[in-house]
């Protein structure tokens, strides 16, 4: 009888880790599920947020604006491209209908091999338009639209020009308007548009990529730390 107690104990105690190895592994995968699960949760909710603001920016401008800020994008050769005209028309039409008294086109080179800066292309346009040369800025230096609105805000200190309106896509003009509060330009507000020839969808995700990749930027800025490109 003593022999086989003592054959059964080491059994029972192994019996007992095994039983504690699996609770442990269940809750160690409970917990991941659940840190999994709120993750999600507030990716969802931080998505969510960033369309409700792409949906919620008006389109009409409160009152007239000194200067118009059209924030830059790619050149087909030396023209603007289809996305980039639905910008500078926007302006055109702001400054026909006096909402604007001058624009800023800001854009350095869309590529290494590029003829002109973004901002000479979209000069060239709206002069096309009719919009008198002197009445536009050119900002030739700009790679990235923290450098749109950095460098604009550099011409309109330098102009004496204190109200000013962001001129891009919907889908863009809730970082801009971000960025343009951050670096401190006076009650920013932007007129944005739908494009009828940018896939959307695809441009919303990028763009929600970089919203959310700003906010680690204007950390760093914040205390002095130029952020990675």
């Amino acid at each position: 009888m003593n022999t086989m107690m003592k054959r059964r104990t080491p059994r029972t105690k192994r019996g007992t880790r095994i039983a504690r190895n699996k609770r442990s592994s269940v809750g160690f995968f409970k917990r991941v599920f659940q840190a999994a699960l709120l993750i999600t949760a507030v990716c969802v909710v931080w998505v969510g947020s960033i369309f409700w603001r792409m949906w919620a920016l008006p389109e009409e401008m409160a009152s007239p604006k000194e200067v118009g800020i059209v924030l830059g994008a790619a050149l087909w050769q030396e023209v603007p491209s289809p996305a980039l005209r639905e910008r500078l028309d926007r302006a055109v039409e702001l400054y026909q209908t006096k909402k604007i008294r001058h624009i800023i086109v800001s854009g350095g080179y869309d590529r290494r091999d590029s003829k002109l800066t973004e901002a000479e292309g979209m000069r060239n346009y709206l002069v096309k338009q009719g919009i008198p040369a002197a009445a536009i800025v050119l900002e030739n230096k700009a790679t990235s639209t923290y450098e749109n609105l950095v460098f604009s805000q550099q011409l309109m200190e330098e102009k004496g020009w204190t109200s000013s309106v962001i001129i891009t896509h919907r889908y863009h003009a809730v970082r801009a308007l971000d960025i343009a509060k951050f670096i401190g330009m006076q009650e920013p507000t932007a007129s944005p548009m739908d494009s009828k020839v940018l896939m959307m969808a695809w441009h919303k995700g990028r763009e929600t990529l970089a919203l959310t990749k700003w906010q680690w930027d204007k950390l760093q800025l914040s205390f002095g730390i130029s952020p990675s490109s």
